[in-house]
């Protein structure tokens, strides 16, 4: 194992901030890391670790999060690439070297998962725009919205408002699933993220990179489709954060 021949040595005492793993051989990447630190490979058993000097207090400062980002693009450009999170830190170069020796492996078959791939992230909220429509097709909806236009009160209108409510977010998981129905076939994988009372769909879909226009093509079809019912986003491409699990040594502090 060696230092890759265009970084400087590394301190063995000195605590190290990990943007992520690849395959040796890469090149190392030119733009700057976490607080302005210089960005080095470790390499060790045919893998390499993005790193560089760690800041004291790592804090999640726009122009930092966008350098980590920075060096996985670059990364990411040259071939696969595991992500670790903002703020990743490993004790000792020597740990870190220990780690891709024993978990050299399970590294190299996450690296061949993800080869060719994008990570694209959708989400979808609760749109109220099919409210009128629903009031037309549910009995119960336009019953109870007609007694309280005939009988207002507080009551009445507390129990419509819930009603109503209950029935867009219904319409709006059904439409979810419809669209989530269509996006998993241009996918390789997909892993679901949290739901709750607005956010009716949120998963992130491994895409092969020659697909993704594809697939942003098929997400932009679908939100004219249910633009009435969900307000449905992508981001990406990303990192493949939800598809990786590269298992990074503890900082112990």
């Amino acid at each position: 194992m060696s230092v890759h021949p265009s970084a400087p040595p590394a301190d063995g005492l000195d605590t190290l901030y990990v943007y992520g793993i690849a395959a040796a051989g890469v090149p190392v990447p030119r733009a700057a890391g976490v607080d302005g630190a210089e960005v080095r490979l470790l390499t060790e058993s045919g893998l390499c670790a993005a790193v560089s000097s760690a800041p004291v207090r790592p804090r999640a400062r726009r122009r930092d999060l966008m350098a980590h980002q920075a060096v996985l693009d670059e990364l990411a450009a040259r071939g696969p690439v595991l992500p670790m999170r903002f703020a990743v830190l490993t004790p000792r170069p020597d740990t870190l070297r220990a780690q891709l020796r024993s978990e050299e492996a399970h590294l190299l078959r996450q690296l061949d998962g993800i080869r060719g791939c994008v990570e694209m992230n959708v989400k979808a909220t609760v749109a109220p725009g099919c409210l009128p429509d629903l009031v037309r097709r549910d009995d119960k909806l336009r019953t109870l919205a007609l007694r309280t236009r005939l009988r207002p009160d507080y009551e009445a209108n507390v129990r419509l408002g819930e009603a109503l409510a209950r029935a867009v977010h219904r319409e709006a998981r059904r439409a979810a699933q419809v669209v989530l129905a269509r996006l998993t076939p241009l996918a390789v994988r997909t892993s679901d993220g949290p739901l709750d009372e607005e956010r009716v769909l949120s998963t992130s879909f491994l895409v092969r990179a020659a697909d993704e226009q594809a697939f942003r093509r098929e997400v932009a079809a679908r939100a004219r489709e249910h633009g009435d019912r969900l307000a449905l986003g992508v981001t990406g491409p990303l990192p493949c954060y939800s598809f990786v699990d590269a298992r990074p040594a503890p900082a112990g502090r």
